[in-house]
């Protein structure tokens, strides 16, 4: 699976981690992430609450802190992408 990415002008490039439409696991992964010092967004927030979580949020972080995300999933017993 390749992450889907997206560049924005003078910002790290974004690789999608996670897939999830519960807003407590959200939380929680944003929450660990941040711990460890990685800069992770949550976005289609809104598009997931407008349409009753049908369509699931994604956990984005920097391309470069990637890999050391994943692992911290994968010690939390948290499944992620890729």
């Amino acid at each position: 699976h390749r992450a889907m990415a997206k560049t924005v002008k003078g910002a790290a490039r974004m690789v999608e981690l996670l897939r999830a439409g519960d807003p407590v696991l959200l939380s929680y992964v944003s929450a660990l992430l941040a711990d460890a010092g990685i800069a992770a967004a949550v976005w289609d927030n809104h598009m997931s609450a407008t349409v009753g979580g049908f369509l699931p949020s994604r956990v984005m972080v920097p391309d470069g802190d990637l890999e050391i995300a994943r692992k911290l999933l994968a010690e939390a017993g948290i499944p992620c992408r890729g």
